[in-house]
């Protein structure tokens, strides 16, 4: 998932989750990575065609249908190809092309019906608006089986949290990681953060593209969320970037922290926690 991921729990792992988990990753990398050549969204790449998905893939494309319609098409799946012509590609060449590829219409690209999605074209699928959100919702969902309902999965800055007590979270500043912007807490839900400066690679270079202009945003540098889910967290915090909050407020249910290039801070008036710029 290119992070690392820490889970807390106040009871003893049962034996077997751990290694059940490991294999639930990689099940998810083997279906959504687009830096493999074995995954599904590598086939889907090379041909199109009707490819069936996991039992559980609806919800992150429902959630992206969602988004999309609440960004006006700013926050697609189908960036991909986008990204890779930027350089953020397979083999990590961090080498823009002078021919950027424009990002395809969701209307005139692909169909998701009865589990199966279908593309009419050749294209490269990136889910990393969401899918690291929904990921920690899938590990939360192995915990609560086995009989946990007291824990913290923290995919370094996408957390979920479960249990009595609440926990308080620095939301670590985008231009200074040994300063916070301030703090929240978080209580049996989801906090997700996501900054233009974690993976980016040249001057005005990074991975968060609005889909409408095939552009990086510049606005916004970094968002916080906090949902019911990671998977929405997730994908707000990557609207956030191109969207105005209150247009999101009539879809998704969220408080929010963002940041601005001039440096201005915005925040929800309900939010849990309080800002220190």
């Amino acid at each position: 998932m290119g992070t690392r991921w820490q889970v807390d729990t106040v009871d003893p792992l049962p034996a077997g989750l751990v290694e059940q988990i490991a294999a639930r990753v990689e099940a998810f990398d083997r279906t959504y990575s687009r830096f493999r050549d074995d995954s599904l969204v590598s086939a889907i790449a090379r041909t199109p065609g009707s490819y069936p998905f996991p039992d559980d893939a609806g919800e992150l494309f429902e959630l992206y249908r969602r988004l999309y319609e609440a960004t006006d098409a700013a926050v697609s799946p189908l960036v991909g190809r986008t990204l890779e012509t930027m350089g953020y590609d397979r083999g990590y060449s961090l080498r823009a092309l002078e021919q950027r590829a424009p990002v395809p219409r969701w209307e005139d690209s692909i169909a998701w019906h009865d589990g199966a999605l279908t593309t009419l074209r050749p294209l490269v699928l990136d889910v990393g608006a969401a899918g690291k959100g929904y990921l920690v919702d899938i590990v939360g969902r192995l915990l609560v089986a086995a009989g946990l309902h007291e824990f913290v999965v923290d995919a370094s800055g996408d957390i979920v949290h479960a249990g009595p007590a609440p926990i308080r979270v620095a939301l670590e500043h985008p231009l200074d990681g040994t300063k916070a912007v301030g703090v929240v807490e978080l209580a049996n839900g989801s906090l997700c953060a996501s900054a233009s400066n974690r993976r980016a690679w040249g001057d005005g270079l990074h991975h968060i593209i609005d889909a409408t202009t095939g552009l990086p945003a510049d606005r916004v540098i970094a968002t916080w969320a906090m949902a019911k889910t990671g998977l929405e967290a997730d994908g707000l915090a990557t609207a956030l970037f191109l969207a105005e909050p209150a247009r999101l407020a009539h879809t998704f249910d969220f408080d929010f922290v963002r940041m601005f290039a001039t440096g201005r801070v915005e925040r929800s008036p309900h939010l849990n926690g309080e800002l220190f710029v």
